[in-house]
């Protein structure tokens, strides 16, 4: 037998428990075909010196949203006074719609208003979206195609959808420059593979026709779409399927291959902190407001129980302990009228779980996809409106652990930093980017952290037998790094110096 390709001088943390470390990989026909010994004698077409680098499984990012990040809208992000921002609107080039993003409202002097955006607008209709993707603020052309609203310009959850769904569908085209920009970006960061987090339909999708942009970008990277569950529709089914909704085709989790494929469906329970709309138990601090949930229980529980029964495996977002109950009620529901053993049904970003709740998840075998970088970058703010007894409660780790629950690492990107380092680095220090520490109890090791964004991943998106470890057999999904994780004092900063999907090296981002 004759390699592709042998990386001869490298530290490989394999994340495989049968064999930890190596320092020689095969790789034959885009997988891993055997390690050190078992590949020393063979010849390659290729061999390539690491020169002592270290190797890791590629990061698997469960939740991100790639369009919506290579979206080149007006950017607004860090400013904080109306008049910086109306500036940065004003003369808006082309026609139509003027959109911008990165507004956020808690650093703003006083907020932003229609009337604000009326001055700049020359009578185009202007969305600024918050960057939480929960909230937007609008001008006085929209707001009059939303007669039903009464606003000043700011709005959440469905008000936002129904102002976004005025300028929807993006074209394929667009969607499809968007989404090489991100995989350029992911893959600068060692990213090997993406769960696209809501497509079709609601709050982040661009388009009905979206997983055609998919298809016709032929991406570099591996990517699972999520279908949103605003798609399902009633189906003629025979009754002894037990299938009430379903999408067209019957499709479901598990379609498509190795490189793009259909995996959970999205559902929306609540909202999110930053926009102070993730539904909770109590109320955030300062505040006589708790929340919302997304839609009624009735239209929601329904979502997940039909989605259920259809062969879905779920993907619902619950950011408040609120939402988290009644994804736990509504799961148990479904599993009680018809069990699945191996449903693998996931909580997108689980974001306040209380500890009565722990057990309830472990019980279920729902898996937490968590953010840890919203932490780092709003675990200031995040812990001022959750107060000392709830903040250790937020994006757990070792508590997830302790209780046997599979942990699954993502970005949510654009919403915080993308990279899989810096999120590592946090779930280990639980340190913000302001210094404060944030639920230090929940801590994890670095092994642990890592395996959360390789085989934790892997397994919250089906893709275990075949990504997450360096495994002779999986695919050659790596990512080279100039210095070990575990001995450094800054992973956040260690370079990324190449990265490996099925056995192909990726050129880098230029800086």
């Amino acid at each position: 037998m004759k390699l592709d390709l042998k990386l001869t001088g490298c530290r490989a943390i394999t994340m495989d428990p049968a064999r930890p470390a190596a320092h020689t990989i095969g790789i034959w026909q885009g997988r891993i075909v055997g390690l050190d010994d078992q590949v020393a004698g063979l010849p390659a077409a290729e061999t390539t010196d690491l020169g002592n680098a270290v190797v890791l499984p590629g990061f698997i990012d469960a939740h991100t949203h790639l369009a919506w990040n290579g979206r080149r809208t007006i950017d607004v992000t860090g400013l904080t006074s109306v008049p910086q921002v109306l500036e940065r609107l004003a003369g808006a080039p082309g026609a139509g719609w003027i959109e911008a993003s990165g507004y956020d409202r808690r650093i703003m002097e006083r907020p932003l208003t229609a009337a604000d955006l009326d001055t700049v607008s020359g009578g185009r209709p202007v969305y600024v979206a918050d960057l939480s993707g929960h909230a937007c603020v609008v001008n006085t052309a929209v707001l009059k195609q939303l007669p039903e609203i009464t606003s000043d310009g700011w709005l959440t959850e469905n008000e936002q959808l129904a102002a976004r769904t005025l300028r929807l569908p993006y074209s394929l085209d667009e969607i499809t420059a968007e989404l090489h920009e991100s995989a350029r970006q992911v893959l600068a960061e060692g990213v090997t593979m993406c769960g696209e987090a809501g497509i079709g339909a609601g709050l982040i999708a661009s388009s009905p026709l979206e997983a055609a942009a998919y298809l016709r970008a032929q991406l570099p990277i591996r990517v699972q779409l999520m279908v949103s569950a605003y798609v399902l529709h009633d189906v003629a089914a025979d009754p002894a399927d037990g299938v009430a909704r379903a999408i067209d085709l019957g499709l479901h989790t598990g379609f498509g291959d190795d490189m793009l494929s259909i995996g959970a469906l999205k559902l929306w329970t609540d909202g999110g902190m930053m926009a102070r709309t993730a539904a909770l138990t109590e109320p955030y601090l300062g505040s006589d407001g708790s929340g919302q949930l997304a839609e009624s229980e009735e239209f929601m529980r329904a979502a997940i129980i039909d989605g259920h029964h259809a062969g879905w495996q779920l993907a619902i977002h619950a950011i408040g302990d609120r939402a988290i109950d009644f994804t736990l009620d509504a799961v148990a529901e479904a599993q009680r009228q018809r069990p699945r053993a191996d449903a693998r049904h996931r909580i997108e970003h689980c974001g306040l779980v209380r500890p009565d709740q722990l057990e309830r998840i472990a019980a279920l075998g729902l898996i937490p996809v968590v953010q840890p970088t919203f932490l780092w970058s709003y675990g200031d703010d995040y812990s001022e409106i959750m107060g000392p007894e709830r903040a250790p409660w937020m994006y757990r780790g070792r508590s997830f652990l302790d209780h046997g629950i599979t942990v699954a690492g993502s970005s949510d990107r654009p919403v915080a930093d993308g990279a899989p380092l810096r999120a590592i680095e946090f779930m280990v220090r639980r340190r913000s980017s302001g210094g404060r520490a944030v639920g230090p109890d929940e801590a994890i090791t670095v092994e642990e952290a890592i395996r959360a964004y390789t085989l934790g991943s892997a397994y919250a998106c089906r893709k275990e037998h075949v990504l997450g470890s360096i495994t002779p057999g999986k695919l050659a999904d790596l990512v080279v790094l100039g210095d070990d994780p575990r001995t450094s004092e800054a992973i956040a900063d260690i370079p990324v110096l190449a990265t490996m999907v099925g056995g192909t090296l990726m050129p880098q981002r230029s800086s």
